[in-house]
């Protein structure tokens, strides 16, 4: 867990934006940043952002809903959501809890990612929602 977002003392809501500034969410981390990961699955893989995880009731979309644009894949399970204007990736519901939303660390406001340090990897790849039973 990496509990400092950002330069200043912890607050609980930090805002994170696209690229272009369209899209802002307001994200829920009483802890900070927890458990940040990258995922070697297909899509991940290419987008390559550093990902965190926060409740489905932990992200509100500030301004720029009309922007978001969704893509789902295979067991269109996870919704990715980027910015129909600039690209960027921003969060998406996660296949392996539906009850999360994973967000991008990169568009946490006052936060650089290649900060962090060393990143686990999730492994994406042979995901148990694959598997035949």
């Amino acid at each position: 867990m990496i509990k400092q977002v950002g330069s200043t003392e912890i607050n609980e809501w930090h805002l994170a934006s696209c690229h272009c500034g369209a899209v802002v969410l307001r994200l829920h981390l009483p802890d900070g940043i927890v458990d940040p990961r990258r995922c070697n699955c297909s899509i991940c893989r290419r987008k390559g952002a550093i990902i965190a995880s926060v409740p489905l009731s932990g992200i509100d979309i500030v301004q720029g809903q009309e922007h978001l644009k969704r893509y789902e894949f295979n067991t269109r399970t996870a919704k990715h959501y980027f910015c129909s204007g600039c690209g960027i990736y921003t969060h998406h519901q996660r296949r392996s809890n539906p009850e999360e939303y994973g967000y991008n660390v990169g568009c946490l406001e006052g936060v650089n990612p290649f900060d962090i340090g060393d990143v686990p990897i999730s492994d994406g790849v042979n995901h148990a929602a694959d598997r035949v039973p």
